[in-house]
């Protein structure tokens, strides 16, 4: 949200890198303080013993939402004016199932790989190392996969216009999905940690 503090000259030229680094650094300390540095409560979602990762990625995602969906009812932002990015199909899939094989073996993502390196986890740096392998390797072989990259390119599409929704309406259906997932792992966790009733 500091995006247009820039242009209106409430904050000067130059600040934005300081600003961004400062709520990194804000971001690493919140992930850290949830025990999104531990490669166990990680992986716990695939696992069934821990669906704190769920929770809390699903809790921010309809957080943002309400919080964008608001502002823009109130006029203090304009929708229109965020920028979305496009939407490649093949790439969105590929990528997918290479991340997710890669969260399961390794137990983090890009992110919380970051956050655990900077408190000197050694699986993380390892972790980060093969992360870093691989996107050299596909930057190198780009033309190797850029007919994949750039499949199914669907421009800046956004999840409710593709499904022909008003974004109150996907509003309401995400936060009923994320109430039933709550559920749902709440359910499975305690089956997996045999926790009675």
């Amino acid at each position: 949200m500091i995006g247009p503090l820039i242009p209106l000259g409430y904050i000067g030229q130059g600040w934005d890198l300081v600003i961004a680094l400062l709520i990194g650094m804000a971001f690493g300390y919140v992930l850290e303080s949830a025990g999104f540095s531990s490669s166990r409560k990680l992986a716990g979602v695939f696992y069934g013993y821990d669906f704190t990762v769920l929770r809390v990625f699903f809790t921010a995602a309809v957080t943002a939402m309400m919080g964008l969906l608001y502002f823009g009812y109130m006029g203090w932002i304009d929708l229109d004016m965020i920028y979305v990015n496009e939407t490649f199909l093949m790439a969105a899939l590929a990528g997918g199932l290479i991340m997710g094989a890669g969260f399961i073996m390794g137990g983090f993502c890009p992110g919380t790989s970051m956050c655990a390196v900077a408190i000197g986890k050694i699986d993380a740096m390892i972790f980060t190392g093969g992360m870093f392998i691989g996107i050299f390797i596909f930057s190198e072989a780009y033309p190797i996969f850029q007919n994949v990259y750039e499949g199914f390119d669907m421009g800046p599409v956004k999840v409710n216009d593709f499904l022909g929704l008003s974004t109150g309406v996907f509003a309401l259906l995400l936060i009923v999905v994320a109430l039933v997932a709550f559920i749902i792992a709440r359910i499975i966790q305690n089956k997996v940690k045999k926790v009675e009733y």
